[in-house]
């Protein structure tokens, strides 16, 4: 009888019942991403039209280039991760502080401020116009808040997080914390294009793919850090980042072709991507005693990107 006990108390928790539990310690982030996902599968479902009409639009397939330009540089960013064995901290900071500016900078000049201008003309009120992207924010926010609290995933500095982590590959709980970061990315750059505006799709592409990079590199080397063999490292941080063109093909059927849609889908992205600078990349930064670094590094991101936003535009 005690050794069925014993044996029934070993066996691993059902996923379902792992993720059950895990739902009622957190009654109000789980209340959050169900508002999230309620709010995005209203705006896919009023997309999907427009969306299966459209596959051969140029809308679509500059959101797909879009997204996969991050895809290439976040690759092309690790390969040096095959002949460089180690990073100084000083220097990722500083790589990561200016990835960190530049999505700030893209937050504010191509989706924040070309969201307001549209809410603005769509309602006539600039208050309304700005509401409607705050609200789309909300949601960003609210959905990021969920993946972070209950997808399985790691950081190099804070370690394991989500259900049932202790039971994935510690390779595996990386590539899901680039793929969490990455979705954002992605949808913004397909919320940029939605509308066939290249002065806002353009310049967001752009500053997502130069700092996808650094961040490459970044994820490359921590892997490799963690006894992950050279070439695998790439393949995981290139895994991760195909989260960008899935991402994109998200981003531009959330809008499609409605105007009421679009500011609230460039709040949304806007908020997905102020949470993960704040919540994770700046964080970051900050863990090493390099601070100053990389705010030095954050300042450069962000002008390089107001520069890129003022010539692109």
């Amino acid at each position: 009888m005690s050794e069925i006990t014993m044996t029934t108390l070993s066996y691993p928790m059902p996923w379902p019942q792992l993720m059950a539990q895990h739902a009622r310690h957190r009654p109000r982030v789980l209340l959050g991403l169900g508002i999230a996902l309620m709010g995005v599968l209203v705006l896919l479902l009023q997309g999907q039209v427009w969306l299966v009409q459209a596959t051969q639009n140029d809308v679509v397939r500059w959101a797909l280039w879009g997204g996969s330009a991050g895809l290439v540089a976040t690759t092309l960013g690790a390969l040096p991760a095959v002949f460089l064995k180690d990073l100084k901290a000083q220097h990722e900071d500083a790589m990561l502080g200016m990835a960190a500016g530049m999505m700030l900078a893209a937050a504010a000049f191509s989706l924040l401020l070309p969201g307001i201008e549209a809410g603005t003309q769509l309602t006539g009120h600039a208050l309304k116009g700005a509401g409607l992207v705050v609200l789309g924010m909300g949601l960003g926010v609210l959905l990021m808040l969920g993946l972070d609290a209950f997808t399985p995933h790691e950081h190099d500095k804070t370690g394991p997080c989500g259900p049932g982590h202790d039971r994935c590959q510690r390779v595996w709980l990386f590539v899901m914390a680039v793929a969490i970061h990455n979705l954002p990315e992605g949808m913004a750059v397909g919320v940029g294009f939605a509308q066939g505006d290249l002065s806002v799709g353009l310049p967001l592409a752009t500053a997502i793919a130069l700092q996808d990079i650094p961040e490459g590199l970044a994820v490359a080397m921590t892997l490799r850090a963690i006894g992950t063999p050279a070439w695998k490292a790439v393949g995981i941080a290139a895994l991760g980042a195909l989260l960008e063109p899935i991402g994109a093909l998200i981003g531009v059927s959330l809008v499609g072709n409605s105007a009421l849609a679009y500011p609230v889908g460039l709040g949304l992205a806007a908020g997905a991507m102020l949470f993960v600078v704040s919540h994770e990349v700046i964080p970051e930064t900050h863990r090493n005693g390099h601070q100053t670094t990389a705010t030095l590094g954050l300042m450069a991101g962000f002008a390089l990107m107001m520069v890129l936003d003022t010539s692109l535009g």
